[in-house]
């Protein structure tokens, strides 16, 4: 499974920072450069594929640091002259993941009862059906079948349309938008943000659809409490709708999808997943811990005083960005860190963020992920690649590294 993805560029010559993101040489493996920074010069600096230079943190206790302190500001770095990853790539400053504390404080404690433990478990039977319901479609149609367009694709994007009353019939408008937003090729970066204008377009004219029929789910609560006490803005409350579709289904779908292939890799890991169902939570943690999660792997942060890490001295207006790929594999919090193994206790993986940020969806993807996988084995005991490893197809320019397909045999 050799590759490269052209966000992958070689080391700028002449002494500047090296280019970032760093190549790779496997989709389900974080760039080998990670593990000789964390030893050598754990934050670095690097150019990015705009032309900025930023720092990097790759060392797991750096990274929780970096994530926790608020002195690396999200909301800082939406400024015109902040650094950016991508160019032409702006941020957007009403996203509840481009907050600092006291606004980002605010939004989430409208959303948290959402996403309650209690609430979520209450999903779980919903989800079961909708997992049940996908694999008898892919069974009934027979072998080879999809694992993406069958299971991981739809499962997701079903889930959040549900959570926030998205009609069913506009689910595949929702994926197609949310796929073109992820996209990284400067030539499809005018798609990109039509993409993105589609979709806040269509949610601002569902908001106004629903204010006229009240209902009872997440956009309903979302908008009362922008008409009934303003504790949001008009904005705010589109874009958090928005943010919550688009992370509510690309990294889960990217996620289970890449979960499947993991474990279909290491058969004797799959084989004690089939002899004991109920590791299955702690197959996920590992399967979350292992699997890197993007290109980049995490997003800009803009130091807005100075801050010494790992003993560099970050200076105010400098872009960070805290590598989750590189924290989950630290040597020194992971025992043989680039190995599989679900009877692993992974402890606090940095996947889902950490402090403030989060993410307040954990506990879904969580579930999803558990139901989907479980469900997938239970119901194929003999699952196997249909094609070989090498042929699998993988999307390019992404920010998460996606599969195109996962045809399987059972």
């Amino acid at each position: 499974m050799a590759r490269t993805d052209e966000v992958a560029r070689p080391a700028e010559e002449g002494g500047a920072p090296p280019r970032f993101p760093f190549p790779i040489t496997s989709a389900l493996d974080p760039s080998p450069e990670y593990a000789r920074l964390r030893t050598e010069k754990p934050v670095s600096r690097v150019t990015l594929p705009s032309g900025d230079i930023a720092w990097v943190v790759t060392r797991y206790e750096d990274v929780r640091f970096v994530f926790n302190d608020a002195r690396f500001s999200r909301q800082a770095a939406t400024r015109p002259e902040a650094p950016k990853l991508m160019p032409g790539v702006e941020g957007d400053p009403d996203s509840i993941v481009s907050k600092d504390a006291p606004d980002h404080t605010r939004l989430r404690r409208l959303v948290a009862p959402a996403f309650t433990v209690r609430r979520i478990e209450g999903m779980r039977q919903g989800i079961q059906t909708t997992v049940d319901g996908l694999l008898d479609a892919m069974e009934q149609a027979g072998a080879p079948g999809d694992v993406v367009s069958s299971l991981s694709a739809p499962l997701p994007i079903i889930t959040i349309c549900d959570l926030l009353g998205v009609p069913a019939s506009d689910r595949d408008r929702f994926r197609e938008w949310s796929d073109m937003m992820f996209r990284t090729s400067p030539d499809e970066l005018e798609s990109a943000v039509a993409a993105r204008n589609a979709l806040i377009g269509y949610l601002a004219a569902m908001v106004q659809e629903r204010r006229a029929e009240p209902a009872d789910d997440l956009l309903g609560v979302l908008i009362a409490a922008r008409d009934n006490d303003d504790r949001l803005s008009e904005r705010e409350l589109v874009s958090f709708a928005g943010g919550l579709i688009v992370a509510g289904y690309e990294t889960t779908a990217n996620r289970l999808a890449n979960a499947v292939l993991v474990l279909l890799r290491n058969p004797g890991q799959l084989e004690a997943l089939r002899a004991d169902p109920e590791l299955i939570g702690d197959a996920v943690e590992e399967l979350l811990r292992f699997i890197p999660g993007g290109a980049a792997g995490g997003l800009m942060r803009v130091a807005v005083e100075d801050v010494e890490v790992g003993g560099e001295l970050i200076k105010a207006g400098d872009g960070v960005i805290a590598i989750t790929n590189s924290a989950n594999r630290d040597e020194a919090v992971w025992e043989d860190p680039d190995r599989f193994d679900i009877t692993r206790k992974p402890g606090s993986h940095t996947s889902f963020g950490h402090g403030i940020h989060h993410c307040v969806g954990a506990q879904l993807a969580r579930l999803e992920l558990q139901i989907g996988i479980a469900t997938l084995l239970r119901r194929f005991p003999g699952l196997r690649l249909a094609v070989p490893e090498t042929e699998l197809p993988w999307k390019k320019n992404v920010v998460i590294h996606s599969l195109e397909a996962l045809p399987v045999a059972w």
